[in-house]
């Protein structure tokens, strides 16, 4: 009788083992599975935007100015990211970048919104496009603005890094040069003095 109950108590532990196991991999099949809905929503709004790009009217521009404003944003990213793993000093720039992360999202949004008016209206609002154009402009020169500072900042930083490598290689060779035997000065002397009498008339 005692084995009886030891064998039902193990394979109840097997058992609660295995539906514990069962519910750890179900829950991380789902996390994946919603991590995959979102790329894939993401990734089939960027084909629609380039499709949409292809084509010509009002509509097809706006889609043009968003994979602009997309490209900028992310060299502009990319630069920041780059400056903060070599641990320059930004500043303020990091919460710059977030206020126009968020900016850029909003003027994504509305050109999103425009295009898709473009394409089953036929009335163009020309006000509210040249506004949306301006935005563009303003923005992507403020990309523009922050990747230059950038770089010349990495500039400046490297022109300091091959200044210090000349002046150090300059004076690791002095240090390692020999000083001048004067045995030798004396032979070099004395050899062009009897080279100078030959040449004599």
């Amino acid at each position: 009788m005692a084995e009886i109950s030891e064998i039902l108590l193990i394979a109840l532990v097997i058992l609660a083992f295995l539906l514990l196991l069962g519910g750890v991999g179900i829950y991380v099949l789902v996390k994946l599975g919603k991590k995959a809905a979102v790329k894939a929503r993401e990734a089939t709004t960027r084909i629609t935007t380039h499709v949409n790009a292809m084509g010509s009217g009002e509509a097809a521009e706006i889609e043009r100015l968003r994979l602009d404003l997309r490209r900028e944003m992310t060299l502009t990213r990319q630069a920041v990211d780059q400056a903060q793993r070599q641990g320059w000093g930004l500043g303020d720039l990091p919460r710059i970048m977030a206020d126009l992360t968020k900016h850029v999202d909003t003027h994504d949004e509305q050109l999103a919104m425009f295009a898709q008016q473009q394409r089953v209206s036929s009335y163009v609002d020309h006000v509210t496009l040249d506004r949306l154009r301006q935005h563009q402009a303003t923005l992507t020169a403020t990309c523009a603005r922050i990747r230059t500072g950038l770089l010349n900042d990495q500039v400046h930083h490297t022109a300091s890094g091959i200044a210090d490598l000349t002046s150090r290689t300059d004076l690791e060779i002095e240090a390692r040069r020999r000083d001048p035997d004067p045995l030798d000065e004396i032979d070099d002397l004395y050899r062009r003095t009897v080279e100078e009498r030959r040449n004599e008339p």
